[in-house]
């Protein structure tokens, strides 16, 4: 079994492929009429909301509503910058990497103790 405080952040990496996916895999066909991508999309955001909505509900034993949805946005960068290289190859900016970072300090404030 996955332990308490590991298996929020497994369900909500699992999810945020599937809703980046949902998001932005539309991209690459831009020849699709919206409607269809839209109804694929939606399709495809169900299984995300499949695991989201657990991993909120078994986080919330371990963790404050703050701390998962600064885990949140932390993975859906995460997934969304792999995303963007490999599937829409994009490149990663400086400014990107500048601005994600910050981010990430922000999240590291929410999970630190009271200073």
């Amino acid at each position: 079994m996955i332990p308490p405080k590991i298996l929020p952040i497994v369900l909500l990496t699992m999810s945020n492929v599937f809703m980046t996916t949902a998001w932005y895999g539309h991209l690459k066909f831009t020849d699709r009429p919206l409607w269809l991508v839209i109804l694929v999309s939606w399709g495809i955001a169900f299984f995300e909301y499949c695991l989201a909505v657990p991993a909120n509900r078994f986080g919330s034993t371990v963790y404050n509503t703050a701390e998962l949805k600064t885990m949140q946005e932390v993975i859906t960068l995460t997934v969304f910058v792999l995303f963007s290289i490999f599937y829409l190859k994009e490149p990663l900016t400086i400014n990107h990497a500048v601005g994600f970072a910050l981010i990430a300090g922000g999240a590291f404030f929410v999970f630190k103790a009271p200073l």
